[in-house]
């Protein structure tokens, strides 16, 4: 059959039966005779859940290493492991649902999935070795509580949140995830097999397929680029002996979170502080995960009402999730460069992502998958993320700086995020409290931008900032402009 427009436009054409049905707009489209968004086209689920699979893939080994961190560094038994293990994957398929779908004033409507939040992961260790696990447990309460009243006042101050800041932030979010996840492939530098070169021969193997299923696949294989690029890495790995998925059959058939797993939680505001100033930058980043996310699919966001959504969903799951064990959970960028990549739309996408996600919560599908090369699915990952920093690059490009203010607040809040990005552990001489802020880089790229951008354009006259003055091509020019331009 002839090829036909895909209208997620990603540049590539279907071609078979399967793929033209991907693209077929829903039956509300064809009865109302009004046509329906991509974003919430309910496309047949045999096209969808593929691209569901491809959400599982990538954002998998987070939530598996979240949960195998707190294993390790509070020494848990295997059977809370498990039970935790269970809880995070089922709570963060919810937490996909809930923000995919939508329910009342909860939940933003936009292909999302929901994470135990990194930064909140190392914290609530932190609280627990500082305190115990039952103070941290409380700790995620208060601040899944805490979400959902903040939601309110933060809502206010989002006028100060232009596309010029959300740029920066955006960048700045790609670039810690690209630094986060790019260990996955290199190690921890202070390990033994830090730059390891058959995991990095691994890793740009899995980068290198990827780039080449982009380059010549078409239809949904096309839009499946990136899942095909891991699954080929895993394959490569096996041959290089680094897959291993014998090692991690072992424990129950089924798992299922278990409510208060650690027993009856402890509330010591003062010990939750720094989870409850984390959150404030989580706040922070959701603006821009959300502006971002509206403007690859294309449809109109208005902050003020879609962040409180997806705050509150946030609030909520991790106030449920907290009751079965997990660390705060929160709306996660990582799928966000998905979308992009893959040009596919569907809010009902990550809709489905989140009923695989609780089905591996209740199954062994979490462990097993655990024996994928890390060098794999950090590859995958950085191409991934990086996209995410390149969208921010790509909002940054329609603002003129050439106006002062603009060129200023954004050198001085690229360099103020990502100066703990690129130099984690600058503030660590500092109070617990304070280095927890000012080691976000997205915290601190938000704050400094929002001041910057207030100093500049909301303060004193609005023309002292003038644009800068465009360097003269032709010389032989120079006595024609005016006095003032003349070297």
């Amino acid at each position: 059959m002839p090829a036909t427009p895909d209208p997620d436009h990603t540049g590539s054409t279907v071609g078979n039966d399967a793929d033209a049905a991907d693209t077929t707009p829903s039956a509300d489209a064809t009865t109302s005779g009004k046509a329906v968004h991509p974003v919430d086209q309910l496309r047949p689920i045999r096209n969808l859940i593929p691209f569901a699979i491809q959400h599982v893939l990538v954002m998998v080994a987070t939530p598996i290493s979240s949960v195998f961190l707190i294993a390790t560094a509070l020494g848990l038994d295997a059977q809370t492991t498990s039970a935790v293990l269970s809880a995070v994957f089922v709570f963060s398929g919810l937490g996909s649902i809930l923000q995919s779908v939508g329910v009342w004033k909860i939940g933003v409507r936009l292909p999302f999935v929901m994470l135990p939040g990194g930064a909140a992961t190392i914290l609530f260790i932190t609280i627990a070795q500082g305190t115990d696990v039952e103070t941290a447990v409380g700790a995620v309460l208060l601040t899944g509580v805490f979400y959902i009243l903040a939601v309110t006042l933060f809502v206010k101050v989002l006028k100060f949140f232009p596309p010029l800041v959300i740029g920066i932030m955006v960048i700045v979010i790609g670039i810690n995830l690209v630094q986060v996840t790019g260990k996955l492939m290199v190690g921890e530098p202070d390990s033994p097999d830090f730059g390891d070169p058959q995991n990095l021969l691994l890793g740009l193997i899995t980068i290198l397929i990827t780039i080449v299923c982009f380059r010549f696949f078409r239809g949904m294989l096309g839009k499946l680029s990136v899942a095909v690029g891991l699954v080929g890495g895993t394959i490569v790995g096996a041959f290089m002996g680094a897959t291993d998925f014998s090692g991690q059959t072992d424990g129950p058939l089924f798992a299922v979170p278990t409510l208060f797993p650690f027993g009856s939680p402890k509330f010591d505001l003062i010990a939750a502080i720094p989870m409850l100033l984390w959150a404030l930058a989580s706040m922070a980043e959701a603006t821009g995960q959300t502006i971002i996310n509206g403007e690859i699919v294309g449809r109109k966001v208005e902050p003020h009402r879609a962040v409180p959504r997806l705050i509150r969903s946030d609030g909520i799951i991790t106030i449920l999730g907290g009751l079965f064990g997990t660390p705060a959970m929160v709306t996660s960028g990582e799928n966000v460069g998905i979308v992009r990549a893959s040009g596919v739309r569907s809010r009902y996408v990550t809709a489905i992502a989140g009923i695989l996600l609780i089905l591996i919560g209740l199954s062994p599908v979490a462990r097993i998958l655990n024996g994928v090369p890390s060098a794999v699915v950090g590859g995958t990952a950085v191409v991934v993320f990086a996209i995410i920093a390149v969208l921010g690059i790509q909002m940054l490009a329609k603002i003129d700086f050439n106006q002062t203010g603009n060129l200023i607040t954004a050198t001085v809040g690229l360099a103020a995020g990502l100066m703990p990005v690129l130099l984690p552990g600058m503030y660590s001489k500092l109070p617990q409290t304070a280095s927890s802020l000012l080691g976000s880089g997205v915290a601190m790229a938000a704050f400094v931008s929002v001041l910057l951008n207030l100093l500049f354009h909301h303060t004193g006259k609005r023309n002292r900032h003038p644009k800068a003055r465009t360097p003269i091509a032709d010389p032989s020019k120079l006595d024609q402009r005016p006095a003032d331009y003349r070297i």
